[in-house]
This record gives C-alpha cells, structure tokens and sequence, in this order.
C-alpha cells in the first residue's frame, strides 16, 4: 500500500546504528582487492553471525559466495558486498509484503507480541497512518489483563483520531473482539484492528486466549481475520526467531512488524526471519512518531544497510 512507502534516504538515516555495525565489522575483514580465499570467507562467516544475519541464513550465504568464487564469477573482495546485496534482495518477492485486504470491508487486523515489544504503538502507528489517507479505523482494546493497556489504547485512539472499542478492565477479551466486529460492521469501518495482551510465547493459557479470539473474529466476519501480525522489537535480536515460531504456531502468523529498528545495531535479524522462518516482514518502526512507520521494503533495507 502506497502510503506506508518511505524512500531510499529514510531508511539510510534510521537505520544508522545497524549500518555502522555492519560496515566496521566488514570493513575489518574485507581488505580492497584482497583476493579470496578460505580463510578470508570463514572470517566473513564469523562476521556476518556476529551481525544477526544468522547461524543459518549465514551458512547459506557463504555456501553461495563459496560457489560463486569457484565458477570465477567473483575474485576479489570488492566483489563480496554486491554479490550479499543481490542474494539477500532475491529473499523477499514482492508479493509476500502486500497487506491482505478483505473483499469487503472490513479489514481485520490481529496485533499480537510480548510485553514490551512495542505493540500498543505499532498499532496507533499503523491507525495513524491508515486515517490519514481517509479510512475508517476501529480499534479493540483486548489487552484487558491490565488496565493500563487499555488506558495508553485510549490515549493513543484520541491522539490520532481512531475509534476504540472497549471494556473495563478484566473483561473476557474475546468479548470485547466479538463487539468490536459487531461496531466495525455497523459503523462502515474500512478497518479493524485488535490490540491482545502482551504475553510471553511460554504461557500458554494466555496463548490458548489469543487462539480464542482469533475464533472468534473468524466466527463474526467471514474471511477474518485477514492479517495476523506478530510485532517483534529488533533489538532482542536472535530471541525473535524463538517468539515468532511460537506465535505461529497459536495463531498462523501471516506478517511481522518490527519494532524499534532505529534503536538498534541488530538489524541484521530481518534477514534472519525471513529466510529461517518465511513470515515476511511487512511493517517496521523506524521512529517514535505516529508516522514513523513504514512498508519493508528490501531494496531501501539492503541499500541502507551496505551503503
């Protein structure tokens, strides 16, 4: 969706922390005009681990670049970053980033994600910037397990001018989703989007909860919900792989939105998730504004990541 799109530039001054990461360790090992040669790609390998890329994605990376090297279609080291860039562009086709939309309205969206990942703003960000280009957003507020979940939805629903549907707090939280569709029908919404608590992907009571109003939704909207976003904060790093398998498997996670990627110097772990995992990246936060959101867009990523 064209209005989530952020240029080339964008991406290059929030991605900063990683880019520096990436380009020191590189820098270290690739020397200009060096031939290669094993030792020189087992250093690299050490390297692009250390970076987040990945124990596997890295093995498969290297594999490659090794391959490469013997067909002679590469033979020095300045030939080592566009050969990365071009095979860690090729992981994300363009149609695994679209947003699902319903047939007909409304779209509903299920935001789930641990305590602390960003969630709640993820959520008003991608309100925002949904009501900014003129559609009708609904939010549910079924983080009931605390009553400031609800309250900061609230906040975040008037700051930006999105509808919310609520209940007090320790309220069943499937309840609340079965009347947030009821209002989301009734009021013409073009979207819906339910807030979950925050939980750990080892509880699973709470993980049974979040399968529940998933069923819910189902039951009360044909076709919904039609996205499933799991928000991970990318500074965790390799412990995002863990939590995404784990939500997958409770709710069929159908996209990622990554949070926090300004803040961190591990960004590297977009690759990762991708190529371990296929859960295409579709969102990633890139600012504390309601409008620093943007659509992943792999060739900014990589560019900005490299440059």
């Amino acid at each position: 969706m064209g209005i989530f799109t952020k240029t080339a530039e964008f991406f290059k001054d929030r991605l900063g922390k990683t880019r520096d990461k990436i380009s020191s360790s590189l820098s270290a090992v690739l020397t200009l005009g060096r031939n290669i040669d094993e030792a020189l790609l087992d250093k690299l390998e050490e390297t692009l681990i250390s970076d987040d890329i990945g124990v596997e994605t890295t093995d498969k990376l290297i594999s490659d670049l090794r391959q490469a090297y013997r067909d002679r279609q590469i033979a020095a080291t300045d030939d080592i970053i566009p050969f990365l860039k071009d095979h860690i562009k090729s992981y994300w086709p363009h149609r695994d980033r679209q947003l699902h939309l319903a047939q007909s309205p409304p779209t509903v969206i299920l935001v789930a994600g641990v305590n602390g990942s960003g969630k709640t703003t993820s959520i008003a960000k991608l309100a925002f910037v949904l009501g900014r280009d003129g559609k009708n957003v609904v939010i549910a507020a079924c983080d009931t397990f605390r009553a400031a979940a609800v309250e900061q939805l609230s906040i975040w629903a008037d700051r930006i001018g999105a509808q919310i549907v609520k209940q007090k707090s320790g309220s069943d939280p499937a309840a609340v989703a079965f009347d947030a569709c009821e209002a989301a029908v009734s009021r013409n919404a073009d979207f819906l989007i339910l807030d979950t608590a925050g939980r750990l992907h080892t509880q699973k009571n709470l993980m049974n909860q979040l399968t529940k109003i998933r069923d819910v939704v189902a039951r009360k909207v044909p076709g919904a919900p039609n996205e499933v976003l799991l928000v991970l904060d990318a500074t965790t790093g390799q412990n995002a792989i863990a939590q995404a398998k784990m939500f997958t498997e409770a709710i069929d996670v159908t996209g990622i939105f990554l949070a926090k990627l300004d803040g961190t110097a591990r960004g590297g772990i977009v690759i990762a998730i991708k190529d371990q995992l296929d859960i295409p990246v579709k969102f990633v936060g890139l600012g504390e504004k309601p409008q620093d959101i943007a659509e992943f867009d792999p060739e900014n990523f990589v560019e900005a990541l490299f440059t």
